[in-house]
């Protein structure tokens, strides 16, 4: 055989190696991309939506006071919220958080309908999607988190 023909083995061989390089920096970008996603949700949740309700913001009294629940539920809600926030971060709870998260932005999107008339009722919805993907991709780590549980019960 001469240096110009390649014997079939070594030409089948490189495009395996070179598709699992591929792959393995593809599953890298991923998980670098799903944790930018989680970092910016939390510092959405801990910031922007739960902080508002903490220090009491006229905004979010008069929205509570329209729903009817009171400054109770605003600060259990904001709590809730950065609770969910810091837990996106730790990874044996992010895929719970996100799933806590995505049932409390259920009962957000129900009362922005009936309270609220729909005024912000895509953002409860635009919010779900990213949740739902964290929740599903971190998923393997709720085995963990059940193994710890059940150890220290």
């Amino acid at each position: 055989m001469s240096e110009t023909t390649a014997s079939p083995a070594s030409a089948n061989s490189r495009p395996v190696v070179a598709v699992a390089e591929s792959a393995t920096a593809r599953g890298r970008r991923a998980r670098i991309a799903l944790r930018a996603l989680q970092v910016l949700i939390a510092l959405f949740y801990g910031v922007a939506s739960s902080l508002p309700k903490l220090i009491a913001d006229p905004s979010a009294v008069d929205s509570f006071d329209r729903i009817g629940w009171g400054s109770g539920a605003m600060y259990t809600i904001g709590a809730l919220e950065l609770a969910g926030a810091v837990g996106l971060l730790v990874p044996l709870l992010q895929s719970v958080a996100a799933t806590a998260l995505s049932a409390l932005m259920v009962g957000a999107f129900v009362v922005q309908m009936t309270v609220f008339h729909g005024e912000n009722a895509a953002t409860p919805l635009i919010l779900i999607i990213p949740l739902a993907l964290i929740a599903w991709a971190r998923r393997g780590q709720n085995r963990e988190l059940l193994r710890v549980l059940r150890r220290r019960a």
